[in-house]
């Protein structure tokens, strides 16, 4: 297995695991319950703090997750595998999993800097975006 194959992986079990922090939350908050989100889920009440983020996070994760994993996996079938590319996929690992991380804690600032959730979301856009590029100059 690539570094980025392995990569890809290890962000495929972050999106697998997200379900379990909001949802855990989700059966926390009044009126949930575990039981209940076992059931149909109809008529639970409005998801509200980390079970609310976590969900949007999660989602935010899925719609990077596809263009990630095919980008990835066209560089191998034509193997493309370089610096270039690790760097990509590293970056693009660490950023998503700032970006959950301030996502599902609510941290939409650190001190001096504004908008670290977005700035995380940015590196990992621009990181695909470059690793994309590798796969023009083969």
């Amino acid at each position: 297995m690539t570094y980025e194959l392995f990569i890809l992986l290890l962000n495929a079990l972050i999106c697998l695991g997200m379900p379990w922090i909001y949802n855990y939350a989700y059966a926390k908050q009044p009126g949930v319950g575990g039981r209940r989100l076992m059931g149909n889920r109809d008529g639970l009440p409005e998801r509200i703090g980390v079970a609310a983020r976590g969900l949007r996070a999660h989602q935010n994760q899925l719609e990077n997750l596809v263009p990630f994993a095919i980008i990835v996996l066209c560089a191998h079938l034509i193997g493309v595998s370089n610096r270039v590319t690790i760097i990509c996929a590293t970056l693009f690992l660490i950023a998503r999993l700032a970006h959950a991380g301030f996502y599902l804690a609510g941290i939409t600032r650190l001190p001096g800097v504004n908008g670290v959730r977005s700035i995380a979301y940015f590196v990992s856009l621009f990181s695909m975006l470059i690793y994309a590029t590798q796969l023009f100059w083969y």
